[in-house]
């Protein structure tokens, strides 16, 4: 009789080797069910961040407002007549500027190159 259990008991660990560690047990179950989840994370990054790229080549392409506010931003660029302000923080350095300063404005008097002068008595 104790003949007759041993061998059950080898054939009940033995049939549940496959079941554990065997190559569709649990545990390989389990470890591909942990890189599912991993790539399904992944994947909603990249979708999140193609929606971002696709929504900004759209902008690009059919409306001006994102042009100018990238030429603004990173190119440093202003509008004709209109006035540039920056404000710095102490550690921070200025913005080179793209576009060249308007030409300086001439004197009201100075028509023909020349100041006039008052006439002397």
């Amino acid at each position: 009789m104790r003949l007759i259990t041993l061998a059950l008991a080898a054939l009940l660990l033995l049939i549940q080797y496959p079941l554990w560690l065997g190559k569709g047990g649990w545990l390989a179950v389990a470890d591909l069910e942990s890189q599912l989840a991993g790539s399904r994370a992944r994947t909603e990054q990249l979708k999140a961040r193609n929606a971002k790229l696709d929504s900004e080549v759209r902008d690009l392409k059919d409306g001006t407002e994102a042009v100018e506010e990238r030429a603004r931003y990173e190119l440093g660029m202003i509008k004709q007549n209109e006035i540039f302000v920056q404000v710095l923080r102490k550690d921070e350095k200025p913005a080179v500027m793209m576009t060249p300063p308007p030409p300086p404005r001439e004197p009201k008097n100075a028509k023909g190159g020349k100041a006039q002068k008052p006439p002397e008595d």
